[in-house]
């Protein structure tokens, strides 16, 4: 309470130009209006809050002020008295406040209800002034019985804040207000004074409880919170009413009121843990998410729900249903949060009933009208691929439904669909034949390169009917179009030239040349014969194509690249099944013919971009290995079979990861042995959910249960700022906490002479801002002066604090020393973090700074290296672990991080190891701003220089 209780200082900005003499402050009080008055008692206690008291104005102030009838002024006063110094030099009550006692017990009984109720509420901001207080006291009780509720709410609260202080001077109080509370009829007043009970009579608070517990149910909204903190307060010591308090909560968990409904929900949990109990505070969580208009509200509710799920697990399966309906909410984010919830859930009870409700969802989609459609729509693909891999039994009903969405405009939901798609044929053989059946009847919905790609790889790897090759083969033909590729198109050129006729021929012949401005602002000449052969190729390049030819022709070679792999495979796998040696035959020209087409447009004008080098091998490799069908036995193997089980492997340590993960969040019940010495809190067994703490959160929160540094710690962190031999000493402790950065420095004055008006200025480099400015100092010869200045820190970049002392020596001489620089370390702002690998991906295509740091270093091992910048960035490694693994000179590892203030850092570290043993290459830094780029790869510089070994 005492640190609750901490005075705290306020200063408040005053124009030192335009402030008024004592004189005029007199003047303006004792012949000025009402308004004039205003004006300068509030010059009056801003000048008093910056330290400049006046005690002069008290008497003026009490002469011409105090008997003023307006409420302003009444109000304003009672600002004044509130800062105003009301002791003298030894301690004692002046004695003019005599008069202002008189005044504000004139106040307290004036005919005005709102004047009572604002001097109540004064009285409380003077709760610490006993000789002030005393006199008071009868009439402040008289208050208690006034006819209007303004009133007596106020005196509840004045003979709170009075008793709390100083007991002695109402000792009654308890029992004074327990009678009030019993007669009261205003819903406030009894509020107010139920929290007084509450906090001064806790058994008197439990006795209303009891004595008023049939009507608690329809009590006003306020009192039923401050009842059920009571309760919660109560049951946290040996109580016998316990059972009677479930009762009422389990009863407040249908009030009218939401916070009420929350708080006895969040309650209930903690005095039991009954599944029915259980149960209903679930229900009433839902139903509050669902009848909850803030979004930021049903976030809140869906915490304590997921908190909840994880403690009591299948408890809640039976409400998965109206868990559901919280889809229903146009938010997004709630609707990720229901949906983790559902996800959590699902069992193989209620895997049906979940999928059913998502897949319609899903439908809803489609509609135009649909809010946030693409988003929602990837979600619901997300969650029902989680259903179908982890309960087989869904996955044949789902698998159909999901790659209609292969088409979808939005490339994500497609992706995901194919995601799942490809892990479901792995993991369930029966499957494969009916889904490659479906995805070839797709084929010409597809519109994106990245789902070809991954359609093209699943009927390579798992088409294993000569009738599944065949149809195959068929649709290929239709989304590519016409083969070759290049004949055709270059045919279609033709055509559009023979169709303008011999007149227009004739007239671009005869047109000899048009002028034509460069951008360097010169001419050049175009024939109108080659301005229309350009025209008609770029009209034969828009021409409506297939789908799959439209991408080659696009220059997505990548995609040309995949085709040629998945044909291979096709086509081995035919040879293998098939005896059949003329349509084995034909099915390898075709497939040849449609590789070296690729390649053949990829070197024409007709595509955007020309073919890269890598795809071009990839593909004559393809073409290489069909060629030579029959001799080179190893390379089938790896087309047919290699593949395949290294996509395996990775499923397999997906789901190891996965359920590893699942055991690590499982909370396992510690089984405490008969012999175990037991701490006192753990006599009684426990049998709810852990309390919630206000005081404690609110303590956790303002860092007052923090454990304060030892001293070495604080060593590490001091900054010298001026030498030895300079005329005054200075070094800074520099703490960082949060967004502040605190300074106490300490100055040494080593000379013989008296330093007056030093002032220690300071000025920043960066996103640091000084709150307020050192005031000025005299230190006395060889004397110390600690002086403390606090930093706001808005952004994770680079920051510099420089500054000098200026000071009068001897003479009245100006003296000046500057100060060495204060570099803050940027990783106190960073914090390792985890991401997807899209959402890595996402933003690494996203930022636009890079910062490059090439990698010099003795360290010869490569995983040693991404261990020491990490070390020295605070950064995450993102890389698994099993990609990480083995002898192998080549590492590439992605890194990511996180700010303070929301900022993301990502890294990616690509090494290898020469042959003399030491290691080259480089780490890329990006992030959204310039500042945090440079600064960790200054840090990663700084490492690798001090990493170095002495010569």
């Amino acid at each position: 309470m005492a640190s609750a209780d901490a005075a705290c200082y306020t200063l408040v900005y005053e124009d030192a130009s335009e402030a008024p003499t004592n004189q005029e402050l007199r003047t303006a009080l004792q012949k000025g209006s009402d308004e004039v008055k205003l004006d300068t008692l509030r010059k009056i206690i801003v000048s008093t809050i910056n330290g400049n008291p006046q005690p002069s104005l008290l008497m003026p102030i009490i002469q011409y002020v105090m008997p003023s009838r307006n409420k302003q002024l009444k109000k304003m006063l009672h600002f004044y008295w509130e800062v105003c110094p009301k002791y003298d030099d030894n301690g004692k009550l002046k004695q003019e406040m005599i008069l202002v006692v008189n005044a504000i017990r004139n106040d307290l009984q004036h005919p005005n209800e709102y004047i009572r109720g604002a001097t109540l509420r004064f009285l409380q901001k003077i709760s610490k002034d006993v000789e002030l207080l005393e006199p008071l006291i009868p009439t402040c009780r008289a208050c208690l019985e006034h006819r209007h509720s303004y009133v007596r709410k106020n005196a509840v609260f004045a003979v709170y804040s009075i008793y709390r202080e100083f007991e002695h001077l109402i000792p009654d109080a308890p029992e004074l207000i327990q009678t009030f509370l019993a007669a009261e009829s205003d819903a406030m007043c009894k509020r107010n004074a139920f929290v007084f009970l509450s906090q001064c009579a806790m058994p008197k608070a439990v006795e209303y409880i009891l004595q008023a517990f049939d009507q608690i149910p329809g009590m006003d909204e306020l009192l039923q919170m401050s009842i059920i903190e009571v309760i919660r307060l109560d049951c946290k010591q040996e109580t016998t009413h316990k059972a009677r308090y479930i009762l009422l909560i389990s009863e407040l968990l249908n009030a009218p009121s939401h916070a009420v409904k929350y708080e006895a929900a969040s309650t209930l949990t903690s005095l039991t843990q009954n599944p029915a109990a259980v149960k209903a505070a679930a229900s009433c969580y839902i139903s509050l998410v669902q009848k909850e208009s803030d979004n930021n509200a049903k976030l809140i509710v869906l915490d304590r729900l997921d908190v909840l799920r994880s403690k009591h697990g299948h408890v809640l399966d039976p409400l998965i249903m109206d868990v559901l309906q919280i889809l229903s909410s146009a938010d997004l984010e709630v609707r990720r949060k229901a949906i983790s919830i559902v996800l959590s859930l699902t069992s193989s009870r209620n895997v049906e009933e979940v999928v059913l409700f998502l897949k319609k969802q899903l439908q809803k989609t489609q509609d135009q009208e649909f809010e946030k459609a693409p988003e929602y729509r990837q979600l619901l693909i997300q969650s029902i691929h989680v259903c179908a891999v982890k309960f087989s039994e869904v996955a044949a009903s789902v698998v159909h439904a999901l790659m209609d969405f292969l088409g979808d405009t939005n490339n994500p939901s497609a992706l995901d669909v194919v995601a799942f798609v490809r892990e479901v044929v792995e993991k369930f053989p029966p499957l494969r034949r009916t889904i490659c059946e479906k995805l070839t009847q797709t084929l010409p919905e597809v519109k994106s390169g990245k789902v070809y790609r991954g359609v093209l790889w699943i009927l390579g790897e798992y088409a294993e009917d000569l009738q599944d090759i065949q149809n195959i083969f068929r649709e290929l033909r239709k989304v590519l179009g016409e083969i070759p590729i290049l004949a055709s198109e270059q045919r279609l050129l033709e055509e559009a030239g023979a169709e303008e006729g011999e007149e227009k021929k004739d007239e671009a012949k005869a047109e000899t040349s048009k002028p034509k401005v460069l951008a360097d602002g010169t001419y050049a000449t175009e024939t109108a014969f080659s301005s229309v052969s350009s025209a008609r190729l770029e009209a034969v390049k828009a021409a409506s194509k297939p789908p799959l030819r439209a991408l080659i022709l696009g220059g997505d070679f990548f995609t040309g690249s995949v085709l040629a792999s998945a044909l291979t495979k096709l086509v081995l796998r035919y040879s293998e099944l098939s005896s059949d040696k003329r349509k084995c035959n034909a099915l390898r020209a075709e497939a040849m013919l449609v590789m070296a087409s690729v390649i053949r447009v990829g070197q024409s004008k007709f595509v955007t971009v020309p073919i890269d080098e890598d795809s071009t091998e990839r593909i004559m490799n393809c073409i290489q290995t069909l060629s030579e069908l029959q001799s080179v036995r190893p390379v089938h193997q790896i087309f047919l079979n290699d593949t395949k089980a290294a996509y395996s492997k990775m499923v397999a340590a997906q789901e190891k990861k996965a359920a590893e993960k699942k055991e690590s969040e499982q909370a396992k019940a510690a089984i405490v042995q008969v012999d175990d010495l037991l701490t006192f809190r753990q006599f009684s067994k426990k049998t709810a959910d852990d309390v919630i703490d206000d005081s404690e959160d609110v303590n956790r929160a303002t860092g007052a249960g923090e454990i304060t540094e030892d001293f070495i710690s604080n060593l590490s962190r001091i900054s010298q700022l001026t030498g030895f031999s300079d005329p005054i000493y200075a070094e800074a402790y520099v703490k960082v906490h949060g967004f502040d950065i605190s300074l106490d420095v300490l100055l040494v004055n080593q000379t013989a002479d008296t330093l007056q008006n030093l002032c220690l200025d300071f000025a920043t480099l960066g996103d640091l801002k000084l709150v307020e400015r050192p005031s000025l100092y005299t230190i006395a010869p060889h004397s110390f002066q600690s002086i403390k200045a606090t930093i706001k820190v808005s952004s994770t970049e680079t920051g510099v604090i420089f500054g000098s002392i200026l000071w009068e020596g001897p003479g009245m001489a100006e003296q000046c020393v500057i100060l060495n620089d204060i570099h803050i370390d940027i990783m106190d702002y960073i914090k390792p973090a985890y991401c997807t690998e899209q959402q890595f991906r996402s933003m690494w295509t996203e930022f636009e700074w890079e910062n490059r740091v090439n990698v010099t270093t003795t360290i010869s091992d490569p995983r040693e290296y991404l261990q020491h910048v990490m070390k020295a960035t605070n950064m995450s490694c993102l890389t698994p672990e099993g990609a990480l693994s083995g002898d192998c000179d080549f590492l590439s590892a992605n890194m990511y991080a996180r700010s303070l203030f929301g900022e993301d850092a990502l890294a990616n570290l690509s090494i290898e190891r020469t042959e003399d043993g030491t290691i080259n290459g480089h780490v890329r830094i990006r992030s959204k701003t310039q500042g945090i780029a440079l600064s960790l790869g200054d840090r990663i510089t700084m490492a690798q220089k001090d990493n170095k070994p002495p010569v």
